[in-house]
């Protein structure tokens, strides 16, 4: 009985030998067969490791941390399987660990992503809608649930998302974009989820593994894709790895706290100093978010399997990259050429904050000003920052002239020629670290509807900011939580219910109205996803274009005056042609465009000519 005893509490205290195992299973029949795999338990580094079933092992890399070994295994021509990898002291198994290589869907690497026939929602999951009332306390998270708190945890959660599918649906969107859903486990402000604790765990407050997997089911069922928001620049200070750093520069480090400059541009700029560019680059994000330093091998790759993990685990359709810029550009790069090739149509786009097109441009994949640096970041899309400046100041300015007023609109566009792929843009009049479009305006509806115009009918990929549509507001001077408000209905307290027509108030379904019927009446037109732009220098603050293609074309006149204008209709005949009738997409009136077209001020108009 002692001897039985004495067994079960050796094989027991080997069997917890093993802390963690990432990533915790993997995929057979990948693009690029080695899978490097993390044990990390007490002194593990002290064993020999083998596997069973004819796999090969083809490095041990052990580091200045005992507690860490990192082995990589060749998966070519390995079936879906299960393997058993043992670990020896002295010749003699001290304890062994399961592993899986499960099977992929079906063309898993073919699967198509987002792109300029896509409309794309933008949620911050805490603040839309709280579909789980059991998970907003956890055990396993500091930070409690605290609705009455502007910057604490509201609730909202991944089933939250999932009962308004519907409604997410019938605004035209194709794509949703939450900002992260990892863990994040910082005891103040840990909503926002960038500073994440454990890239392989969705935060419990939101849900589970499971539940994302079942989110990304939901909005496939209504053909709509998800894309992740993926970090590649940094973690969260409470990410268990923080307490034991697998190497010394796992993560940049110095002698004092130091926080990047965010000059971005000291990364091209051929006059920066070493020290700027390395601060840049280096520094961390803020206090709670360490620098990851994806010049380490091991890093890179963990962040490559992390985010090819997801994608599989997931069935994701597409990342959007936080701070894409910050992180070191030959090693970004790197990992972006990782996953796309894995899946070659999978698009990636970048948040790369800049105020000057070609310095965004440079980020773009195939940039030829980066080209003249011998660069190239494999990024397919770059968010435009330069329209969203323009998208925020040119509604109030209606003085039109020269460089003023919706100048601003048709001067952005003029730079176009910049970009490698100008359609895979993303397009948008704000986001969860910009101010609301509709404080700036003071909730002035027909700003709203001639910001929205511009991005249903221009070139690159459009993207809403949930609540815009129904005439959300919010100053980030008041600080961020005042632009990352609740959205009304997405708990049962809420008096507004606006995700329901008959719960929204007047001014609410008027918001609503317009935004379905414009880009509901985007999805299915390929002369505005792919058609070639024609664009008029704006004349009397008043903005004409054109959208075309071989069998399609699509007038939009925006008159940003405080005065009613008459369009005369000769001087776009080089695009009007011999049509002589549009219809007007939200009120499906036809208009007559031989002569005259008559503007009502602060407003727009989208024509189907015919």
């Amino acid at each position: 009985m002692k001897t039985s005893l004495l067994l079960f509490f050796t094989v027991l205290k080997l069997s917890a030998q093993i802390n963690k195992v990432e990533p915790p299973f993997w995929y057979a029949g990948m693009h690029n067969p080695d899978l490097q795999i993390m044990f990390y338990g007490e002194k593990i580094a002290q064993f020999q490791v083998s596997v069973s079933n004819r796999i090969k092992i083809t490095n041990i890399k052990r580091t200045e941390n005992p507690n860490y070994v990192f082995v990589t295994i060749n998966t070519k021509n390995i079936k879906a399987t299960n393997c058993i990898f043992t670990f020896k002291n002295n010749n003699k198994t001290a304890f062994t660990q399961n592993y899986s290589l499960k099977p992929r869907r079906e063309n898993s690497a073919q699967r198509k992503s987002y792109d300029a026939s896509d409309m794309m929602y933008l949620i911050m999951p805490d603040r839309f809608a709280n579909g789980n009332t059991n998970n907003d306390t956890t055990l396993s998270t500091v930070e409690n649930y605290n609705r009455e708190l502007p910057g604490g945890r509201h609730g909202g959660d991944i089933e939250g998302i999932i009962k308004n599918l519907n409604y997410i649906d019938s605004l035209g969107v194709t794509t949703i974009w939450n900002t992260p859903l990892c863990e994040d486990n910082e005891a103040t402000f840990s909503y926002h989820t960038y500073a994440q604790s454990d890239v392989y765990k969705i935060d419990p407050r939101y849900g589970t593994n499971e539940d994302y997997a079942r989110l990304a089911e939901e909005i496939h069922k209504r053909n709509m894709k998800l894309v992740m928001d993926y970090v590649t620049n940094h973690w969260g200070r409470e990410h268990w790895m923080m307490k034991d750093l697998p190497t010394h520069d796992w993560m940049h480090q110095f002698d004092n706290f130091t926080q990047t400059n965010h000059k971005r541009t000291t990364i091209n700029d051929i006059n920066a100093s070493k020290i700027d560019a390395k601060i840049c680059m280096d520094g961390w994000f803020a206090p709670t978010m360490p620098d990851l330093n994806q010049s380490n091998p091991l890093v890179l790759n963990y962040l490559i399997q992390n985010a090819i993990w997801w994608i599989e685990y997931a069935n994701l359709d597409g990342f959007r990259v936080d701070t894409f810029n910050y992180s070191d550009p030959e090693e970004i790069a790197k990992w972006t050429k990782a996953i796309t090739d894995e899946y070659p149509n999978f698009n990636i786009v970048g948040e790369v904050w800049m105020q000057n097109q070609a310095q965004m441009a440079y980020w773009q994949k195939d940039s030829k000003i980066a080209a003249i640096q011998n660069y190239n970041s494999n990024l397919p899309s770059v968010m435009d920052f330069t329209l969203l400046g323009a998208l925020s100041t040119v509604f109030n300015e209606d003085d039109g002239t020269w460089d003023k007023g919706i100048t601003k609109i048709y001067d952005d566009f003029s730079n176009d020629f910049l970009y490698p792929n100008v359609n895979n843009l993303l397009i948008f009049a704000e986001n969860h670290d910009t101010q609301r479009f509709n404080h700036i305006y003071n909730n002035d509806i027909r700003k709203y509807k001639m910001a929205m115009t511009i991005l249903a009918t221009v070139r690159g990929i459009p993207q809403l900011y949930y609540g815009s549509e129904i005439g959300m507001a919010g100053n980030k001077d008041k600080g961020d939580a005042d632009i990352r408000q609740d959205f009304p209905g997405g708990w049962e307290s809420d008096a507004n219910d606006a995700f329901t027509k008959e719960g929204r108030t007047k001014i609410q379904n008027e918001y609503f109205d317009f935004t379905s019927k414009l880009f509901n009446w985007r999805k299915n037109k390929s002369v505005v996803h792919f058609g070639k732009m024609t664009h008029y220098i704006p004349e009397k603050n008043v903005y004409v274009y054109f959208r075309h293609d071989t069998s399609e074309s699509v007038m939009v006149l925006i008159n940003n005056s405080n005065e009613t204008r008459n369009i005369n209709t000769h001087r776009f005949q080089e695009n009007i042609g011999n049509f002589k009738t549009g219809k007007d997409v939200i009120t499906e009136q036809k208009i007559d465009i031989t002569n005259e077209i008559i503007l009502e001020p602060k407003s727009s108009l989208v024509l189907e000519l015919k």
